[in-house]
């Protein structure tokens, strides 16, 4: 797999071309947003004034700012829709064919609902689900599958009224094995204990009645960063050996995101909670900034790279 150096020089030598056209494209949308944003601040400026003068009414208030949000998100995706594709299209794509030509990139597919909730990861129930940038193909012998994905559930307030809560939006990625598992392992961010303390986290991570037994782990560093849940505490422990805990510890220092991982029949699931459009451009930063150029890189590349991190291509495992 090239390195990101190497990611790099192709950004450049290569997609140049392309890079200088989109930039035109990115500074004139620019221009607009800071044009058009401007006047419709003073809009808002003057019709808010105009309320709290002649009525006096906070709720007219906050009418005005809702349907003001409401507008500036969608002139916002207006405008940016048309630049997000042509940059997935002309500068992800051939950035995913350079990493690795057996890889095929769909910018508006995205991983099943039924394989999400497959791996057990969350157990809460899905009423909205939607995703972008679908990859797959095999790396060393390794079929996998990853998205962009975006999973709501729906709430009500106590006036009746719906809203739609996030689950989790970020990468999604599948590996499959040749061989099975007979249990089923989870592996959650052990956000409680962190939170609320080895006592009382320890206490709510052992009753999460929704999953499996809490397993210990043998790995003092592993058992800070996660909680383990298991109905196999024997093949939990053969799965989860010391070089796999430390595999999933390396890459975790690697990332700055949470990640969510579950070994479900002969297959892995990693969740990277991300909580955006990982491959998606920022209108706001140029596209000739290296450091910006290196967090599309890097960001395509950890994800490619979990097959070689975990060793997912090696036969650590077998049939049990």
């Amino acid at each position: 797999m090239k390195s990101t150096s190497e990611l790099t020089d192709f950004y450049y030598s290569e997609l140049y071309p392309t890079i200088l056209e989109l930039e035109k494209k990115r500074k004139t949308i620019l221009s607009k947003i800071k044009v058009h944003g401007f006047a419709g601040l003073v809009i808002f400026i003057v019709l808010a004034l105009m309320i709290i003068k002649n009525f006096g009414a906070h709720s007219l208030f906050f009418i005005l700012v809702i349907i003001t949000m409401a507008i500036v998100s969608l002139y916002y995706n207006f405008l940016t829709s048309g630049y997000n594709k042509e940059f997935k299209e002309l500068i992800i794509s051939p950035i995913i064919n350079a990493i690795n030509q057996n890889l095929e990139y769909d910018q508006e597919f995205f991983v099943s609902q039924y394989i999400f909730e497959r791996s057990d990861l969350f157990t809460h129930s899905i009423d909205k689900y939607s995703g972008n940038d679908h990859v797959r193909g095999a790396i060393d012998g390794v079929d996998i599958e990853f998205s962009n994905i975006h999973a709501q559930y729906k709430t009500r307030d106590s006036k009746g009224r719906e809203h739609y809560q996030t689950l989790f939006r970020g990468i999604f990625f599948i590996a499959k094995f040749n061989k099975n598992f007979k249990s089923k392992i989870i592996v959650l961010p052990d956000i409680a204990q962190r939170t609320l303390g080895n006592l009382l986290g320890g206490w709510l991570q052992a009753n999460n009645f929704s999953r499996d037994k809490m397993i210990k782990m043998d790995n003092p560093e592993f058992e800070k960063q996660f909680v383990v849940y298991g109905s196999d505490p024997i093949e939990t422990n053969y799965i989860l050996s010391h070089s796999i805990m430390q595999r999933i510890l390396d890459f975790q220092k690697k990332i700055s995101y949470p990640i969510f991982i579950s070994f479900v029949n002969n297959y892995i699931h990693i969740a990277v909670d991300t909580k955006k459009d990982l491959f998606a451009p920022n209108i706001f930063k140029s596209l000739l900034d290296f450091n910006q150029t290196a967090d599309y890189i890097n960001s395509i590349r950890n994800v490619i790279l979990l097959v070689e991190e975990l060793k997912l291509n090696e036969k650590l495992w077998r049939k049990i």
